[in-house]
């Protein structure tokens, strides 16, 4: 269980002491420090308080033991993943020491490479430092290859803390180092060619024997290296019981290690410092991250810097296997001639080619399908050939959804002429970067214009200084990092303090789905109030998330600012914060009430989560009276009515004004209006209609699924659904027809009447898809699942994985609700009367 310390995961800038790391930071991926934990992972819980939810006091002295046990199981887990960063990090100062003996026996030939005082300079300290490290690790190997309850290791952790002066010499001189080594690379090639190309010695057990690494970013390892340990030593002494000979001596070693670290991070921040502003002051690197640009019509995926003085936007250039990857500058624009275009200034921007949604949920239909396959490979041990071939097409899948989900503009100008633009998936990205801009825009800012040679420095330098390595895609993550939430979060955003001045307010709420983050709900307006009352529930649906965001708006309502680009944002962002869903928090049946403070605003929420697998079940209703959770056979007879009064009254209220809404039935309605519905239909209180008529039409159709979810079985009923995926899977179309065809006519007569009724409905939403944008397909992902989905009894034979049913069973469900949404109109009487046609045998 190597928790990969080694190469670049971790933050190596140390300029954050670890003690202040928030809770769930990704610092620690593997460590859960939710408050809710229970049983405790360490038994120093117990005393410590630290957070941990108290558990009655009895019968704890087993349990203490149970936990003390798996304290020291994760202690064991923690030291062999630091055991394998350690012998990179050996092997990588090896590398480092290799040319440093033929450079010195060159120094005192007639031509020298390096004289012995630039060797000196270059190579400071890194003998002793690398002694330091081999003797720790021969120390401690055989102490985690022999392992057992009794084993101490605490002693060897406090020596090498011990030992830190010497990375404090070699820190002093870090800076003069790298300048020497850089200035020596100018001047002779001879040089320049060792330091480009050190070989690094590969892990015993791994395939790779070795890997090149530049000098100079082998020169920056100690210094990351004091960061890593005292990390590890934090997750050391969570896992050890307070009463173990080794907690005193941890404590010692990590309160050292962290004085020392930051005692250096106020002399050093190597990783941030690049060239030089115009004033002489140094330019740091304040953010990054990867944007899609609209270059030319056509989207492209940039890696965009913000340096104190400017915005550097580029590209990962294409390097051959083994060769130092670089950066190429697209465009760059100093913060002092960089405005934002207000909406109605950007006329001449180009227009936004949006990718219809039909096509986007295709998409995430497939990756979720090949997330099924990796699984299942997985678990038959397949081929590892195999695997590596999906995980590409997974890749190439979710790289094409990066770049073609994101929709909302975010422009850039330059005084001097050119403007640019990016699209971004979600406001509060899009106001981090505004934000980070505009507030460096404060300081004292100059103009001016880089060399090539300063811009090729400047864009070397972002290889080195990125904060961000990889695309924000689900397959860039590591098998054992969480794979996040699968499932239902239901929301109620319920009120807000703290604003200075009364003004009309909403909320927004985004989670991030497929590695990105997207809206997936909006309060209504509360107008003219500094408290808003929303008391709004939502119902997310979540794909892999791990953090819910929410922000706070000021509704503008000057025409002047309204564009036609319906995706320009134009409201004013009050205040926006987020919080890491935590698996173990969420899921409890309970709400779980919390409060997001931003700008001194405090927004006040409960949530709480549905795995999809129980969201999947469908729950028959005890009571026959009510029309929710009752067979739709009992509802018709009782009503003397061919189809369910409610989808009728559902139906006509939504043709009558929501047919050109947008989004309808994908857009959540507001679930305790929802709720309000139901129990109205359920009582059939004679101010159905009264009540009908006021309600926001998002709740009406949202009630209308609900009831169709909420069938004790699906309306094209458990018995006939296997034909269904049969009939659906067909690729000769007459076959196809004949059997779908058959299958309608097999089905009980209210269920049959009423799904050809909502069909027509359907087709006629879609007909206004240029309007509501809901197309066939959109409609199709939204009631599929609806209405074939089989009940508990009958799906209990495949319930495998959520991301599994979800993504197999999903598809064909959209499929089949697709295939007679497209087919031309299908009349009752028909169907009966060419029963003779058709073979008799589903």
């Amino acid at each position: 269980a190597d928790f990969n310390y080694g190469a670049d995961e971790y933050d190596a800038e140390g300029n954050e002491e670890p003690k202040a790391l928030p809770e769930g930071s990704e610092t620690m991926p593997y460590i859960d420090e939710s408050p809710t934990m229970s049983p405790q992972l360490s038994a120093r819980g117990q005393e410590s308080g630290d957070g941990v939810s108290p558990t009655p006091t009895d019968g704890l002295s087993t349990g203490g033991e149970r936990d003390a046990g798996k304290g020291l199981e994760m202690r064991k887990l923690v030291l062999s993943g630091f055991l394998a960063s350690e012998e990179i990090y050996i092997n990588q100062l090896e590398a480092l020491l290799l040319p440093m003996k033929p450079l010195k026996a060159t120094a005192t030939t007639s031509q020298p490479v390096l004289t012995l005082q630039q060797i000196e300079t270059i190579f400071y300290k890194i003998q002793d430092i690398y002694e330091i490290h081999k003797e720790f690790y021969d120390s401690l190997c055989p102490k985690v290859q022999q392992w057992d309850s009794n084993v101490t290791m605490g002693h060897l952790f406090q020596k090498l803390a011990s030992q830190l002066g010497v990375y404090k010499a070699f820190v002093d001189n870090y800076k003069i180092a790298l300048e020497t080594a850089e200035k020596c690379s100018q001047s002779n090639y001879q040089f320049q060619k060792i330091s480009e190309e050190l070989k690094v010695k590969g892990p015993k057990d791994s395939k790779e024997s070795h890997t090149s690494v530049t000098m100079e970013a082998l020169l920056y390892k100690p210094i990351d290296r004091v960061t890593r340990s005292t990390l590890v030593l934090h997750d050391l002494l969570k896992h050890t019981p307070a009463d173990h000979p080794d907690y005193p001596l941890l404590q010692d070693a990590l309160r050292i290690s962290q004085n020392f670290l930051s005692s250096i991070n106020e002399d050093i921040d190597p990783r941030r410092t690049a060239v030089t502003t115009p004033k002489g002051e140094t330019r740091q690197l304040v953010k990054d991250g990867f944007l899609v640009e609209l270059s030319e019509g056509s989207r492209k995926l940039r890696h965009v810097f913000l340096f104190t003085d400017v915005l550097l936007c580029a590209k990962l250039k294409k390097t051959a296997v083994g060769k130092h990857q670089q950066y190429d500058c697209k465009w760059y624009v100093p913060l002092a001639d960089l405005v934002f275009p207000s909406p109605e200034e950007s006329e001449h921007c180009p227009q936004v080619h949006v990718i219809p949604d039909h096509e986007l949920e295709d998409m995430k239909m497939k990756i979720s399908a090949i997330k099924s396959e990796v699984q299942k490979e997985k678990a038959n041990k397949g081929q590892s050939r195999a695997i590596e071939r999906l995980k590409k097409k997974m890749f190439e899948n979710e790289f094409w959804l990066l770049l073609n989900s994101p929709a909302i503009p975010f422009r850039i100008h330059n005084r001097n002429g050119k403007s640019y633009l990016f699209l971004l998936s979600s406001d509060y990205e899009r106001s981090e970067w505004r934000e980070a801009i505009q507030k460096l825009q404060k300081k004292d800012l100059q103009a001016f214009v880089l060399s090539s040679v300063e811009l090729q420095v400047l864009t070397g330098s972002c290889f080195k200084l990125r904060t961000v390595h990889n695309i924000p895609v689900t397959s860039n993550k590591d098998d054992d990092e969480s794979p996040g939430l699968y499932g239902f979060l239901h929301v109620i955003v319920h009120s807000a303090k703290g604003f200075k001045q009364s003004a009309n307010l909403y909320c927004t709420l985004e989670v991030d789905s497929f590695g990105y983050f997207v809206s997936k709900a909006k309060t209504r307006v509360f107008r003219d109030t500094t408290e808003p009352q929303w008391n709004e529930e939502f119902e997310i649906e979540l794909e892999g998330s791990q953090s819910l965001r929410i922000l706070c708006y000021e509704k503008c309502y000057d025409k002047t600012k309204l564009n036609k680009d319906n995706n320009e944002i134009v409201d004013k962002i009050m205040g926006k914060g987020q919080i890491q869903l935590d698996p173990q928090a969420v899921q409890t049946k309970n709400w779980h009430m919390d409060v997001i403070e931003m700008n001194g605003i405090k927004v006040e929420f409960s949530m709480k989560f549905t795995s999809r697998d129980m969201s999947l079940k469908r729950t028959p209703s005890k009571k026959q009276t009510g029309v929710f959770g009752v067979k739709i056979s009992v509802v018709t007879k009782r009503e003397r009515s061919k189809v369910p009064y409610i989808v009728r009254q559902c139906i006509e209220e939504v043709e009558k004004r929501g047919i050109e809404e947008v989004g309808i039935y994908r857009i959540s309605g507001v679930a305790t209006d929802i709720q309000a519905l139901k129990a109205v239909f359920d009582a059939n209180n004679k101010d159905i209609l009264v009540m009908l008529s006021d309600m926001d039409i998002n709740a009406i159709a949202g009630t209308l699924k609900l009831y169709f979810r909420e069938l004790p079985e699906p309306l094209l009923t458990d018995r006939l659904y296997p034909a269904f995926m049969e009939g659906i899977a067909l690729s000769d179309p007459a076959a196809k027809e004949n059997c779908m065809m058959h299958l309608l006519r097999s089905l009980p007569d209210p269920n049959l009447i009423t799904f050809l009724f909502l069909l027509e409905h359907l087709k006629r939403v879609a007909e206004k898809e240029p309007i509501n944008k809901m197309s066939l397909h959109n409609l199709a992902t939204v009631f599929g699942p609806t209405l074939l989905r089989p009940s508990e009894g009958e799906s209990k034979g495949h319930l495998t994985l959520a991301s599994d049913i979800w993504s197999h069973d999903v598809m064909a469900q959209v499929q089949v609700l697709l295939y007679y949404l497209q087919h031309p109109p299908i009349s009752f009487t028909e169907l009966k009367r060419n029963t003779l046609y058709f073979s008799t045998d589903v």
